[in-house]
């Protein structure tokens, strides 16, 4: 089963390890400019000014050992989309502790599949009292 793959703007949070996909404008020896999408995986530890358009997001992620941190701005139209990888715990709403931090942060379990799996098994069981239905009508 394929995942679908959701622009998450609007629902960014602290603890979030996401992709960023950046358009970059590059230009050859000739002087021909071409874009190609850059893409940038890495936690978010920062998310600042809300849903305002100058809402911007640091994303950190460690690059040969070096911690490297980017900061995007979240409305730009140099951002393609933002997508969502997994959903980690952290106690803050602004985790600047991952800076120092060495142990492995817990998963946080989707609900949506939990709710997905009940509606099949609803849908089971209804299937089942049909069946029975019919049965005793024969």
């Amino acid at each position: 089963m394929l995942k679908e793959i959701k622009d998450i703007r609007n629902e960014i949070q602290s603890g979030m390890i996401v992709k960023v996909h950046q358009k970059v404008k590059e230009t050859n020896t000739k002087g021909e400019e071409k874009e190609r999408i850059q893409i940038y995986e890495g936690i978010v530890i920062a998310v600042k000014h809300g849903k305002e358009a100058g809402a911007t997001m640091t994303v950190r992620k460690i690059s040969d050992g070096v911690g490297v941190e980017k900061i995007y701005p979240i409305y730009s139209p140099v951002i393609d989309k933002i997508e969502l990888v997994r959903q980690m715990k952290v106690t803050k709403s602004r985790p600047y502790y991952l800076r120092t931090y060495k142990k492995k942060l817990k998963e946080v379990k989707q609900e949506e599949i939990k709710e997905d799996t009940k509606e099949v098994k609803k849908e089971k069981i209804v299937a089942k009292k049909e069946e029975t239905k019919a049965e005793a009508a024969k």
